[in-house]
């Protein structure tokens, strides 16, 4: 059953506290079955279960974000025992950089997508962060204007969750 601390994404936007917000999604649309590399955003329902940002860049959106330091990466190789996890420079395995040049990573919100047991093949972690303009697809992330994301962040909680429907 849906909370009103819940998030629902539709084709319209994602639906949260009575406001809708513009949003992209995967180059793959939505999917039941992700699969690695599909670039899909994987339909069901998914816990929010951390927030992390850029201290240089801004500041600090709610008293439970951690901040993303040199050296923080994301393990993406499925083979990895560190799959779907955040780990440290230096690093050998296949991993993405959460201190990016860019500000897509200013502030990260991450879901429990396949997390924090990893299963081999399904995908790694679906964020929730920046967009890199408006309509531009993700890898399967969801992605907002960073003012709505802002807004977002601070008002969510842990435990919030995030209902993605099959789109048709």
């Amino acid at each position: 059953m849906k909370t009103p601390n819940d998030m629902v994404l539709s084709p319209q936007g994602l639906r949260f506290q009575g406001q809708r917000f513009p949003c992209t999604i995967g180059r793959g649309g939505v999917r039941r079955a992700k699969t690695e590399g599909d670039g899909a955003t994987p339909a069901g329902v998914h816990g929010i279960v951390g927030m992390l940002y850029r201290p240089d860049r801004i500041v600090r959106p709610t008293d439970w974000a951690l901040p993303i330091r040199p050296g923080d990466l994301w393990c993406d190789d499925p083979r990895n025992e560190d799959y779907n996890l955040m780990v440290r420079a230096p690093f050998s395995a296949s991993h993405e950089r959460l201190r990016r040049a860019d500000p897509l990573y200013d502030l990260v919100i991450i879901t429990d997508w396949n997390w924090p047991r990893a299963r081999y093949g399904a995908g790694s972690a679906i964020f929730l962060h920046r967009w890199r303009r408006a309509h531009a697809p993700t890898e399967g992330c969801v992605a907002f204007r960073a003012d709505h994301l802002l807004w977002i962040a601070r008002h969510i909680r842990l435990g919030t969750r995030l209902f993605v429907s099959p789109q048709p």
